[in-house]
């Protein structure tokens, strides 16, 4: 994609501009994003995943036994229609793997890294309906889908800023309003992490919200330091062979504190080890279980497949990216890495990229050891899968 092409899905600016005036810095309400949107699911399809077992769903009823009472799903089939007539929500996860169409709106974000994208979560809303002010910690582009739904901004926040007492919803106690915009089926905000903002339902309304993965400083350190561990001896240990003899015996030294910043660096700078676990990490599925493909598949059977006509696809659950080692390259797949060649840079692109694998696009690859490897790997993984299954 050129970033210096204008996008309708962002107003006519080019991606270029919008990262450099807006990510991460100030929302930008954009009408008619996607002119004449027509939602691909509606409100009783939505209902229908909150039913199924692993789909994350909720609802948040604003009066309900209590004060913005929270329920989680899988729900009950005759849940909804006990629900009174306005003043609630009803949110689900991830729609986009589960729903193909929805997967297809992703398409249109395609200006940022796709492994920075975390899902579609839609929800919706009667009227009245809000799950409060509040704040994320991510990016989210707000996409309304129908109805009418007023969406509020107010003051940056952090950690500090108050919260209403809740056990499960992060309610701000105080919401200070710089705008508001009454939003119609193709209208787009987009929000930057920490802005405060409020969303109440005019209507009956369905709203689309692409989120964005952004780990914590404290999951980086954590997970991070667990990986490292893994490839570390016991045997490597502080050291202070060159230590003086002390004067008093009861102090930590500064000598002391330099041993043990040199020996946390001299790890924590491994940039391939990063590379590896960050590319993991950022690629773990939300649903691990639904990334599973068969238990064995011999590369014959494969070829076999393909050249009888056999598509392949990527798991909608799956999360694909891959980065460059040296000559080498790094393929990352639902959580795990491979150390591949660099001729199979081309490969690894259509892999990430294209919308169905099949003998006429892999064309040489499945004459190369490597690429047919690859591609069998993947589909034992789970990450790919023949199209009829």
């Amino acid at each position: 994609m050129n970033p210096d092409t204008p996008l309708q899905l962002l107003g006519g600016l080019t991606a270029r501009e919008f990262l450099r005036d807006y990510w991460q810095k100030k929302p930008l309400l954009v009408r008619q994003a996607i002119p004449d949107f027509q939602s691909p699911i509606d409100a009783d399809e939505l209902a229908g995943l909150a039913l199924e077992e692993e789909v994350e769903s909720r609802l948040v009823i604003e009066n309900g036994e209590r004060p913005w009472e929270l329920r989680r799903g899988p729900f009950a089939e005759d849940e909804f229609s006990k629900l009174p007539e306005r003043d609630w929500t009803l949110l689900v996860q991830a729609v986009d793997q589960f729903v193909p169409e929805v997967a297809e709106l992703l398409e249109q974000f395609r200006f940022l890294p796709s492994w920075r994208i975390d899902d579609v979560m839609i929800s919706f809303a009667a009227p009245g309906g809000n799950v409060g002010p509040h704040f994320d910690n991510y990016d989210v582009f707000l996409l309304q889908g129908q109805g009418k739904r007023n969406w509020k901004v107010g003051q940056m926040c952090d950690s500090d800023s108050p919260l209403m007492q809740h056990a499960d919803l992060r309610i701000l106690a105080e919401f200070e309003e710089t705008e508001s915009w009454v939003l119609e089926p193709g209208d787009m905000l987009y929000l930057p992490p920490r802005l405060a903002h409020y969303g109440i339902a005019v209507n009956d309304c369905m709203t689309y919200s692409v989120g964005f993965r952004a780990p914590s400083a404290a999951e980086v350190l954590t997970h991070f330091t667990d990986f490292l561990s893994q490839f570390l001896p016991d045997e490597e240990r502080y050291t202070d062979a060159d230590a003086q003899p002390a004067i008093d015996p009861h102090q930590i030294q500064r000598d002391a504190l330099d041993r043990l910043k040199s020996l946390l660096a001299e790890h924590m700078s491994d940039e391939r080890l990063l590379l590896t676990w960050f590319g993991q990490f950022m690629t773990e599925p939300r649903y691990p279980e639904l990334v599973a493909g068969p238990e064995a598949l011999e590369e014959e059977d494969l070829l076999d497949s393909l050249e009888q006509g056999a598509v392949l696809i990527r798991n909608p659950s799956a999360r694909l990216a891959w980065s460059e080692v040296d000559e080498d390259l790094l393929l990352f797949a639902s959580g795990q890495s491979r150390l591949l060649p660099g001729k199979l840079r081309e490969l690894l692109k259509m892999i990430c990229a294209a919308d169905a694998l099949h003998v006429d696009n892999l064309g040489p690859w499945l004459a190369d050891d490597d690429g047919r490897g690859l591609l069998c790997e993947l589909i034992k993984q789970g990450s790919l899968g023949f199209a009829d299954e």
